[in-house]
């Protein structure tokens, strides 16, 4: 028998960007929020300080800040006539566990969605007609516009720190920064990081070709900075410790630096720790969320009664738990019925390597998680994809990240994989080659998608989440044309290229990026999504869902960006509109 608590205005499950900054609105106006946390509690001091930090073993090959899946798993097969398997060790994505999720280890890089994104069926269709959309692919429509959610990403950059150049300031294309982008209402609040030798090459090699670089918008701040909440930020010293870890130096924006700082400590605000939610707990008859289920960090099962909730876990999830409580009509690909787990969605990955053989030297032990320079050129719907087959894009980054010793060792593909001439190639290569990351979208296909597993379970007798994916004919047609245009840049660089191409199966195995995005997606009524535009679940007007899982498909950009604002935009409808008069906020 579960233990029941009293009744609060808010319960979030989870604590990493989006439950934090919805606790700092919710808060703000009032309210009496829980914060629910399966992990531990972690902060800056002492949890990420040098020298225990800069553990490439322990955090970037061992996973230490990351969801540990003898505990915590999912299955996975590419198609449905195959038999899903559990994952049991961590490859392609790498979801955060602990406080601050994902936002602890991320690598910083904070991009806007082009304007066409959030209409993509409706700008599809009336710019290449139907026929351009291969079948199976389910494109849709996101319920909103990026005129409207613009002031939250400018809002959300400024929470972080966000350096970069506006490249489209208010209708005016500015130089140094992306023409291409939509519209912004001001300026990044800091500028870019200062560029070493590695990207300057790319952007030189880019503007060969007839290309537009500019500086990756970056959460690695390139000075002191105080956010719009207060919490103070110090300057990356591009230590090369950045993705997979946490930040020593307060120079990473996360919710540990730029939001529970104000947010811990307020009597209306109250963190649990090692809290698992097992389930929302739901009245079908009145369509309302009643609260959560959850168990403590002492293994006892407790009832948290609540006016809200709001998944805020990460992507896949929130979906699984969707799926637990039995809110909403669970997807069927046989039929297209149903809409829980519809839209599973991911990134589809590609590059080139650039051997400069001595050439040059570039220093790739310094950097940071974003730090290089990148082009859209070949981006979303900026190119004209009449007569290509597909749609969709990428942006093309040379990034320098960080070369640490045990992961980063680039040589050709002909060099032995280990002994004496791998040595010798590893010493020749290491200091002059460079990367283009083809860094590209991923088009929702009907047979994509997440579900219950059938027969595999948790340590509490749950259902595992079931993952079905493969790239798309359409990706894969994208990958391919974009990495050419990667292979142009590389050579007019004036080294040796090689590219890796997105041509087989996609496997769970080798790490790709952790942007899982779709199965609880946003849409414009109930019958093809999930949640409404204010990412209220449409049978349930006091739950909200958060995150990339809102996604109804996936971009070429990384997603934490949209997550913020999008978590802004949100927590603004639930105090302003919401509140006053609780109901539907779109009507079916």
């Amino acid at each position: 028998m579960a233990r029941r608590l009293p009744e609060v205005d808010v319960v979030l499950v989870g604590m990493g960007w989006t439950g934090a900054l919805l606790a700092k609105e919710l808060t703000d106006a009032g309210l009496r929020v829980v914060g629910l946390e399966r992990g531990v509690p972690r902060q800056t001091v002492p949890d990420f300080q040098t020298p225990t930090m800069h553990d490439e073993l322990r955090y970037a090959v061992r996973h230490g800040l990351m969801l540990d899946p003898a505990t915590e798993t999912l299955t996975f097969r590419n198609f449905t006539g195959q038999t899903a398997l559990p994952i049991r060790q961590l490859g392609s994505f790498l979801p955060g566990a602990g406080l601050g999720g994902a936002g602890v280890h991320w690598n910083g890089q904070t991009w806007r969605f082009h304007a066409s994104d959030f209409n993509l069926r409706t700008h599809t269709e009336q710019r290449y007609g139907r026929d351009i959309i291969q079948e199976g692919l389910t494109i849709q429509d996101w319920g909103l516009s990026y005129d409207e959610l613009e002031p939250y990403y400018d809002r959300f950059e400024k929470i972080c720190g966000i350096g970069g150049k506006a490249g489209n300031l208010r209708g005016v294309i500015q130089p140094g920064g992306d023409p291409f982008e939509a519209p912004r209402s001001s300026e990044y609040p800091l500028p870019p990081m200062p560029m070493p030798l590695g990207p300057t090459l790319f952007a030189q090699a880019a503007e060969q070709v007839g290309a537009h670089p500019f500086p990756l918008p970056s959460a690695n701040l390139s000075r002191p900075y105080t956010n719009s909440y207060g919490c103070h930020l110090q300057p990356c010293n591009a230590c090369g410790f950045c993705e997979r870890f946490g930040c020593e130096h307060f120079a990473k924006s996360s919710p540990q630096v730029c939001v529970l700082p104000v947010l811990m400590g307020r009597e209306n605000f109250e963190l649990r720790t090692r809290s698992t939610v097992t389930r929302v707990n739901y009245d079908s008859t009145a369509k309302r969320a009643t609260g959560v289920t959850y168990i403590d960090a002492m293994g006892q099962e407790v009832e948290q009664p609540a006016g809200i909730v709001a998944l805020c876990a990460f992507s896949y999830h929130n979906v699984r738990l969707l799926l637990l409580s039995g809110i909403g009509q669970p997807y069927d690909p046989a039929s297209g019925e149903g809409v829980v787990g519809k839209n599973y969605t991911y990134q589809t990955m590609a590059g080139v390597s650039v051997f400069l053989d001595g050439q040059k030297n570039i220093n790739p032990y310094m950097g940071a998680g974003a730090l290089g320079m990148a082009v859209n050129d070949w981006q979303g719907d900026v190119f004209d994809h009449s007569g290509l087959g597909f749609i969709g894009g990428a942006y093309l980054g040379g990034l320098q990240t960080g070369g640490r010793p045990i992961e980063y060792h680039p040589v050709p593909s002909d060099t032995p994989r280990w002994g004496g001439a791998w040595k010798q190639a590893v010493r020749q290569h290491y200091n002059s080659t460079l990367g283009i990351s083809v860094h590209g979208s991923s088009m929702p296909h009907r047979y994509n998608y997440l579900d219950l597993d059938p027969t595999y379970r948790d340590g509490l007798g749950q259902p595992l989440l079931r993952m079905t994916f493969d790239f798309p004919a359409n990706d894969r047609l994208m990958a391919d044309y974009l990495t050419d245009r990667a292979l142009e840049i590389g050579r007019a660089m004036g080294g040796r290229v090689e590219a890796s191409r997105r041509t087989g199966h996609y496997s769970i195995v080798p790490y790709q990026t952790t942007h899982n995005t779709g199965g609880a997606i946003m849409g414009a009524n109930p019958r093809e999504s999930v949640v409404n535009r204010y990412l209220q679940h449409w049978d349930a007007h006091n739950l909200f869902v958060m995150g990339a899982c809102v996604y109804p498909h996936n971009p070429g950009f990384n997603p934490t960006g949209t997550v913020g604002a999008l978590a802004l935009w949100a927590a603004r409808a639930i105090r302003e509109d919401y509140l006053a008069d609780p109901r539907p906020l779109v009507q079916a």
